[in-house]
Formats: C-alpha cells, structure tokens, sequence
C-alpha cells in the first residue's frame, strides 16, 4: 500500500510541477546561476545587463544562507530574473581579476554591477531584508537599462 501512496504523490508532483511551468510560474533556482568563467561577466556587462555576482565555496555557511536567501527572493518574484546570476568560487578565482578588480575582500560577498558602475555589496550578511534591497537596486537598474 505504501508503494502505491509513495507512486501517486511521485505523480501528483511531476503533474504540479509540468503545470507551474506550462502557465509560466517562475520556478528559479540555483540552476539558473552562471558558473563564473573568465570573460562571462564582461561578456554581459557589455550587453547591457546587470549582474549580481555571489563570491561563494561549497563549505562556507555564510554563503549557503546567503544563496538560500537569494533562491527565495527569487522564487518570490520573477522580475529579479531579469538580472544575471553569477556564481564565483572563491577558492578558485580569489586571486584573479574578477576578485581583485571590485576589491573583493573575501567569500560570502555579494556584488551588483550595471555596466561600469558598482551599485551595491554585502560582506557576510545574511539577513533577508539586506539581501533583498541590494537585488532590487539591481532590479532597478535591469529594468531601466
């Protein structure tokens, strides 16, 4: 009996999700964060676009909270999609351009650019309402680009 309640809730999950997409209900999630590689940033600052960059490593717990936070707000709302998330691994490119150019002082910060311009940080802060203005002020920016 188990087995049977255990396939339709499988099922009922699959349907809800299959019909969230199909009406266009945002479903964001880590997975529509850009890997940081050299040159994608420069890449989507010359388009236009605003990016909000998440120095970030697997083992930090200041960033988990921070990328649970970041994944919430943007679930909350779909319009923070119209900005560019880009995940940076600090143990990788702590040393390189993209951390030293905007004087990255360690993990766990956050970073929103448009174009040449800076228009806000976080260092290790996790608090909802912090997080929350910095991606609107991005929001701003995106959507008056």
């Amino acid at each position: 009996m188990s087995t049977i309640k255990l396939t339709r809730r499988a099922t009922l999950g699959a349907v809800i999700a299959s019909t969230m997409l199909l009406a266009g209900v945002n479903t964001a999630s880590a997975a529509d964060t850009v890997e940081y590689t050299p040159g994608v940033v420069k890449n989507a600052l010359s388009q236009g676009k605003t990016v909000f960059i998440d120095y970030t490593t697997h083992w930090c717990t200041t960033c988990a909270s921070q990328k649970r936070t970041i994944s919430a707000l943007r679930s909350e709302n779909a319009a923070y999609n119209d900005m560019v998330f880009v995940r940076v691994d600090w143990d990788v490119y702590s040393r390189e351009e993209i951390s030293t150019k905007y004087k990255i002082p360690r993990r766990s910060t956050l970073l929103v650019l448009n174009g040449d311009n800076e228009l806000g940080r976080i260092v290790a802060g996790t608090s909802k309402a912090q997080i929350k203005a910095l991606m609107d002020k991005g929001l701003s920016a995106a959507q008056n680009s």
